[in-house]
C-alpha cells in the first residue's frame, strides 16, 4: 500500500479507507473491495499477517460495524455484511461466494419490510438499511467454510471446524466437528490427527 493508501496493482481507483489496519504483509486484490463500506469506527477493519482477500471479497459495512481477520486467512468472493461485530481467527479458509451477515437489514414484519423497500429508491446509494437488531459472529481459529455458504447473524464456530459446500448456518458449530446441509447440522466429528468419524446417532 502507498503512502496515499492506494495499491500499486489495482485495476480500481479506490483507497484503502483509513480506518482499516492493513498488515504491511497482508494481500488486498483491489479497493473496489470498499465500494459499500461505512464504518466510522475507528480500526473498523484489522486484517493480520501474512492474510489474502481476493477480487470478489465485499465488506458491505454499516456506520457501527467492526471487523477483525486474523493471521494467514485466505478469503476468496466472500460477502460480508456487517453492522454490528464479525470476527475471523487465524489461518481459516473462507471459499468462494461465502456470505456472513451479521444483520438482515430489513424487518422480518411484511408491512414494515414493504415501508422499508420504498424508502429504498430515494437513497444514493440505493440499499436497505432499517434499524434491525445485529448480533455478531465469531469464527474461530484454522475454520474452513465451503463455497456458497451462508453464516447468519449470532452464529459462531468453533476452532478446527469444517462447513461444508452450500451450507446454511444457523446455530453454532462446536469446535473440531463438521457440518453441512440447510439448516446445518453435525455430520461428523474431527479426530486430533485430523481423521472425521461420523456422529453417532440414537
Amino acid at each position: 500500500m502507498t503512502a496515499d493508501r492506494k495499491l500499486p496493482w489495482d485495476w480500481y481507483s479506490g483507497i484503502v479507507p483509513e480506518n482499516v489496519l492493513l498488515d504491511p504483509t497482508a494481500y488486498l486484490e483491489t479497493t473496489y473491495s470498499f465500494v459499500m463500506f461505512r464504518s466510522q469506527q475507528t480500526n473498523a477493519l484489522e486484517v493480520g499477517r501474512g492474510t489474502s482477500l481476493y477480487l470478489g471479497v465485499m465488506f458491505d459495512f454499516g456506520e457501527r460495524a467492526r471487523m477483525k481477520i486474523g493471521s494467514y486467512v485466505l478469503m476468496n468472493g466472500a460477502r460480508i455484511i456487517c453492522d454490528s461485530e464479525i470476527s475471523i481467527g487465524n489461518y481459516c479458509l473462507i471459499s468462494w461466494n461465502v456470505v456472513l451477515m451479521d444483520t438482515y437489514r430489513v424487518p422480518s414484519d411484511p408491512t414494515q419490510r414493504r415501508n422499508e423497500l420504498q424508502k429504498v429508491p430515494n437513497r444514493s446509494p440505493r440499499r436497505a438499511c432499517a434499524e434491525v437488531a445485529a448480533q455478531a459472529i465469531h469464527i474461530g481459529e484454522n475454520v474452513w467454510i465451503g463455497f456458497d455458504s451462508c453464516i447468519l447473524p449470532g452464529v459462531t464456530i468453533g476452532k478446527g471446524a469444517v462447513v461444508g459446500a452450500r451450507s446454511v448456518v444457523t446455530s453454532d458449530v462446536p469446535p473440531y466437528s463438521i457440518v453441512a446441509g440447510n439448516p446445518a447440522r453435525i455430520i461428523r466429528e474431527i479426530e486430533p490427527d485430523g481423521t472425521a468419524r461420523p456422529v453417532q446417532t440414537g
